[in-house]
């Protein structure tokens, strides 16, 4: 049974941060590319940071310099690492697997992110 739980979401003030990570089971980690996606009220879901099988990271430009996505394949885990956290990121963060070779994708449920003091 695949399974992406995400953790660490919740309230902070702005310019705080946050560490989101993403525990994986039923399904080969290694092989497949992890992504932090995140949906705001009344907005699409959005892509927000990317790291490859091999370790290869991505991020969009609104989190460049603030975000870090990193992953530990002996957990199975993928993180983001969230610093100088604005209003704007406020949202529903999402975990997302996608096989390296194919279309196989899956997704978390997702845990939310309130910035505002």
């Amino acid at each position: 049974q695949v399974q992406l739980v995400e953790s660490g979401g919740g309230l902070v003030q702005p310019g705080g941060s946050l560490r989101l990570s993403c525990a994986a089971s039923g399904f080969t980690f290694n092989t497949y590319h992890m992504n932090w996606y995140r949906q705001a009220p009344g907005k699409q879901r959005e892509l927000v940071a990317s790291i490859s099988s091999g370790g290869a990271t991505n991020y969009v430009d609104f989190v460049k310099g603030r975000f870090t996505i990193s992953r530990d394949n002996a957990k199975n885990t993928v993180y983001l690492q969230m610093n100088s956290l604005t209003p704007d990121d406020t949202a529903v963060y999402y975990c997302n697997a996608r096989h390296r070779f194919s279309t196989t994708t899956y997704w978390g449920q997702g845990t939310q992110v309130i910035v505002s003091s």
